[in-house]
């Protein structure tokens, strides 16, 4: 099996392995970013709900976006340090790592719920939740059932990257696919059959999240290439850091957009305070509902965006460990196309159809302002959607051939620097505007670097230098050092 695989990742064609990887990873994500959106979907078709429910659903949106960090920190970690071992076949190290990053998982999932249930009141506050008592109430009420279910949602994205290094995408695709379908059957039987609002749509959320979950345990029992035995399950140091320093670039570049949308929450809110319209009562959740439903949107792109790039990891790292960087420069040229093209017809939808984007989330159920707003909202803080796009797979992309610096350091740049220090600047000379605008500069800014990095890239995978020269990680040195001793 394992010479099977390798063979297949290191000879078989670019964009068939390309296609054959990241388009499951790109349904696994879109599926798992549906979770959310499907409930604000339907929260926000429901008449007794509305607008507030839109603002309560905002509200909690980075919390799970918290939850999402720490995981894919763990996972895709995890997942580039097997199949980076696998590459230099090292099956031990591999077997270790996944082992160590289940107990990491289950250990870290924990202590975040009960965190979130001890400090609830403080956390909704922090997050803008207390734009008015209405959102407050609701946002309490869904954080609530949502916290329940992080154990289940953590495991199952953390063992998504680790099954798709196993060389299984479709299964990890099956395992996101099924508790999502789950939870859009549910979200309407609860919330307008059995009338449960905010905790109908999070209760239909766990219960999808728990089906996955069993599916990750149950692959785990019969995994293919690497399958770790009891003594893996002991945490080693060694292991747990490269896992955590190779899943840096991912955690950083989720938890910095909550830095970012936290920065964006209270902004609206005070700004909002200061709108002619919006300062009144009745409608001052109105820009927090349609800035949640903007960045759903831009969410569902970014999933297909990060699922690209993502679904490549194994590739990369396999064809970075054999040494095969006219391989990884093709791939890298083929996911920059892509990702831009993706981009494209983002930016299309988002400047021609607004409106019927604005639709899907029970606009005729709300006022004209909240319409004409949104519609300024889309058009506006999407506008440099495809260099948003090429920025993520750039963070990726050096991540999976060990450049973790240099992609943890550009997305620090993009979320903190960029991402909060706009969002604080300048609505203070344009008001709620600012915080719209606050998005395109950054994305606009970070691609002047990021390009300067994808150059710098080429340049190396290019040239005749070696691949510890361009990691620069004596750990990483050490290991291609022993594999090439071993191989003469």
């Amino acid at each position: 099996m394992e010479k099977t695989l390798n063979r297949f990742l290191g000879e078989e064609r670019i964009g068939v392995l390309m296609r054959r990887y990241s388009i499951p990873c790109i349904i696994s994500l879109l599926v798992g970013a549906l979770y959310n959106i499907v409930d604000q979907i339907f929260i926000a078709n429901a008449s007794y709900l509305g607008s507030y429910g839109n603002a309560a659903n905002t509200v909690i949106f980075p919390l799970t976006v918290i939850a999402l960090a720490i995981a894919v920190m763990i996972g895709d970690g995890c997942c580039a340090f097997v199949s980076l071992s696998l590459g230099m076949g090292k099956a031990d190290s591999a077997k270790k790592s996944v082992g160590n990053a289940v107990v990491m998982t289950v250990a870290a999932s924990l202590a975040l719920s009960a965190l979130y249930l001890i400090f609830s009141d403080q956390i909704v506050t922090m997050f803008g939740g207390t734009v008015n008592e209405e959102t407050f109430r609701y946002a309490k009420e869904y954080f609530f059932y949502i916290t329940l279910g992080v154990p289940f949602y953590m495991f199952g994205q953390a063992m998504n990257p680790v099954i798709r290094a196993d060389g299984s995408p479709r299964f990890a695709m099956a395992t996101t696919l099924a508790g999502a379908i789950l939870n859009m059957i549910l979200d309407p039987l609860f919330i307008f059959g059995f009338g449960w609002g905010m905790m109908g749509a999070a209760v239909a959320t766990v219960a999808g999240q728990v089906v996955t979950a069993a599916f990750a345990v149950w692959y785990l029992i019969h995994m293919k290439q690497v399958r770790p035995e009891r003594a893996d399950f002991r945490i080693e140091g060694k292991v747990a850091r490269r896992v955590l320093v190779l899943g840096a670039t991912s955690f950083m570049s989720q938890i910095s957009l909550v830095a970012a949308m936290a920065a964006i929450n209270n902004m609206i809110r005070k700004y909002g305070a200061m709108d002619p319209v919006f300062g009144q009562a009745q409608y001052a959740q109105i820009p927090m509902a349609v800035v949640g439903i903007v960045m759903k949107f831009f969410q569902i792109v970014i999933s297909i965006v990060v699922g690209m790039a993502a679904g490549c990891i194994p590739i990369v790292g396999f064809n970075m460990g054999a040494g095969l960087k006219d391989r990884v420069r093709e791939l890298f040229t083929k996911l920059l196309l892509a990702e831009a093209a993706v981009g494209a017809v983002a930016l299309c939808i988002v400047e021609l159809l607004p409106l019927q984007l604005i639709g899907i989330f029970g606009a005729a159920n709300e006022s004209s302002f909240y319409t004409e707003f949104a519609v300024r909202a889309f058009r506006t803080y999407l506008c440099m959607i495809i260099f948003a796009c090429v920025n993520k797979a750039t963070f990726i992309f050096l991540q999976s051939i060990g450049k973790a610096a240099e992609s943890t350091a550009l997305s620090m740049i993009r979320e903190i620097v960029f991402g909060v220090g706009f969002a604080l600047i300048l609505p203070v000379f344009f008001g709620l505007d600012g915080v719209l605008y606050s998005m395109p500069v950054s994305d606009l800014l970070t691609f002047v670097i990021a390009a300067v990095l994808i150059l710098r890239t080429y340049r190396e995978l290019s040239a005749g230098e070696s691949w510890m020269a361009m990691t620069r990680e004596p750990a990483v040195h050490a290991d291609i050092q022993e594999t090439a001793r071993v191989r003469a």
